[in-house]
């Protein structure tokens, strides 16, 4: 892990994310969430919309990761912990979803804003995975963060069918060996089941948000505490940052 490797960085973000092509991809989107508040699916709209903007298949997924349907948004919203309310509790952590984020937040990789609020990124994970030089800097920014929280445990999920899960798992423990909270680290077959279940989650995953009972929004506050300004790609209007 000696090698300095940028976790989530393609060339080709610099031109399809800035300028012109920003502005197109802004219209795509209201376009896209228009077409999503009257039914329509994710893969439907996108690939209406992006056939019309002539959009690139990373573009299309990027529109796909950061819009949802208004009634989504505020249920999401509705269901997210503020930070007061973590202290003394346990916390279910979608391990490979929550770490490959920052690991492309010290990158200085793309990463979205998306509308419900979460920090979703483009890797696309494909059940491979490798420990990089950044991984230890995710690792200890979660431990940072829960640390200050004063959160009684975390239970940290990595799914079985990733490669390396089991190097991630003894790379979590080692490096929070001495958190002030309990930790347990379990690598389970179905990890979006799992954390369905579960009080307070933490994911970016749009389908366990739907789901859960209550979740916190870990990579956002971890970027803000540790990394600090960030240029997210985000078609939020100022209303709705408000």
């Amino acid at each position: 892990m000696s090698k300095s490797v940028k976790r989530g960085f393609v060339p080709t973000d610099e031109r399809e994310f800035h300028g012109k092509n920003l502005e197109k991809l802004t219209f795509a989107a209201e376009e896209v969430y228009f077409l999503l508040n009257r039914g329509y699916a994710v893969k439907t709209a996108t690939t209406f919309v992006g056939n019309h903007y002539q959009l690139s298949e990373r573009q299309r997924l990027a529109l796909a990761r950061m819009i949802s349907p208004e009634k989504n948004i505020q249920l999401r919203k509705q269901k997210e912990l503020p930070d007061e309310a973590l202290a003394g509790e346990t916390v279910y952590i979608d391990g490979f979803n929550t770490i490959i984020t920052l690991e492309i937040a010290f990158s200085d990789s793309t990463l979205l804003s998306c509308m419900d609020g979460t920090i979703r990124d483009l890797a696309g994970l494909r059940g491979t995975y490798r420990l990089v030089d950044k991984t230890d800097q995710a690792i200890n920014a979660i431990a940072e963060v829960f640390t200050k929280l004063k959160i009684q445990k975390a239970v940290i999920y990595l799914d079985a069918p990733i490669s390396n899960s089991g190097r991630l798992k003894e790379r979590i423990a080692e490096l929070m060996q001495n958190v002030p909270f309990a930790l347990e680290i379990q690598i389970e077959t179905a990890v979006d089941y799992v954390l369905k279940q579960k009080n307070i989650v933490i994911t970016a995953d749009a389908i366990i948000l739907d789901e859960c009972r209550n979740w916190y929004n870990l990579t956002r506050k971890a970027i803000q505490c540790c990394i600090g300004e960030y240029a997210y790609i985000s078609f939020e209007k100022e209303s709705e940052k408000e």
